[in-house]
């Protein structure tokens, strides 16, 4: 049976305590009233949640176009907490962690796990430094990859991560290779109710990284005529959503990212995906790059690498991975890149800088 989002599942409990719909209702105002300014959000949140509208008002990230409110059902948001309950292997009584600040999908998405999977969820500060117990078992958790950064010491209590809001850099990707949790990024929007498709990122048999991404239950994709992901979900989504992000389709559960249809640099005639260059190139350079284009007369389009941080020489070595128009006509350097919150480079605000 698929609990209905206006249930609370009985075995919940938050930061230790069980509640009753009724309850959760006196909570969401306290924390309304008295809280924090992140336990507002949550207050605010949990109150709509249980009201009798039977959707929620949230903004998009942009991957499928302009960030825009949209009305995002209830009923979708507990069909999405099942698909990764059932991917997961998440029970009731199974002990979550939540430090992703609730104005996002990702952290509204936990809370919903949470009630309607009957889990025991303690809530921290949104911090780039989360403060939790790090002597306490938790079986899921969900960051943005700076806090993982930030933590990477103190999460061996996790059993399971989750990550998004950002690409992992490659410097983490390598750190967490010999911790005890089991890390996995993950894709998807606000459209698609959080993610519908995940990466395992360690303890992978062979040792070998793979940028092929699974799904989750109940997920069919197929590309349009840019090669673009289009994803027919419809527990979650009554419309078939077409996104901004070219991949290689995989069978019929996998598929690769190869990068933004906004970011595609058209050099000479020959397409060139900046995502997927810079996936080759980043074992090879430990500081933040990425790759772009600039105006030429002769190829219309000349590809070029911006790095962070002060001027120094690449040797040739660095490049040996790629294809021969892969390969960056020009090195330009930049003392810092543009970030969002979750530490994502922001690509068009960091280039305006040149």
């Amino acid at each position: 049976m698929i609990p209905k989002f206006d249930k609370v599942h009985r075995r919940f409990k938050l930061n230790g305590n069980s509640y009753s719909h009724d309850a959760l209702k006196d909570v969401a105002y306290s924390y309304i009233k008295e809280g924090e300014p992140f336990e507002k959000v949550i207050g605010n949140f949990v109150a709509d949640w249980l009201d009798h509208n039977n959707f929620i008002k949230t903004r998009t990230s942009g991957s499928t176009g302009k960030p825009k409110t949209i009305e995002v059902k209830k009923q979708a948001m507990v069909n999405s907490a099942i698909a990764t309950g059932d991917y997961f292997n998440i029970s009731p009584g199974d002990k979550a962690l939540l430090c992703l600040p609730l104005e996002s999908i990702a952290g509204k998405m936990m809370l919903v796990r949470a009630m309607m999977l009957g889990l025991e969820l303690d809530i921290v500060s949104p911090s780039k430094f989360p403060s939790f117990d790090n002597y306490k078992a938790y079986d899921f958790s969900a960051m943005i990859p700076t806090q993982l950064y930030n933590s990477i010491e103190r999460v061996n209590n996790i059993k399971t991560i989750i990550i998004g809001g950002a690409p992992v850099p490659i410097h983490l990707l390598k750190r967490i290779q010999n911790i005890q949790a089991t890390v996995y990024e993950t894709f998807g929007m606000t459209e698609t109710v959080s993610h519908i498709a995940v990466r395992q990122l360690n303890h992978l048999q062979g040792g070998e990284q793979s940028n092929v991404f699974k799904l989750l239950p109940n997920i069919i994709i197929s590309q349009d005529d840019r090669g673009c992901l289009v994803i027919n979900a419809p527990k979650l989504n009554d419309e078939t959503i077409v996104t901004n992000d070219v991949v290689n389709i995989i069978g019929d559960n996998e598929f690769e990212w190869l990068g933004r249809y906004d970011n595609v640099i058209n050099s000479g005639g020959v397409k060139l995906y900046p995502e997927a260059i810079e996936a080759k190139l980043q074992p090879e350079i430990n500081q933040r790059f990425l790759v772009a284009s600039k105006t030429d007369k002769e190829l219309g389009e000349k590809l070029i690498m911006v790095l962070e941080g002060e001027r120094f020489d690449i040797p040739e070595t660095v490049f040996k991975g790629l294809d021969k128009y892969e390969k960056p006509k020009e090195m330009l350097f930049i003392p810092k890149f543009v970030e969002t919150v979750s530490g994502k480079v922001q690509r068009e605000k960091t280039l305006d800088l040149l």
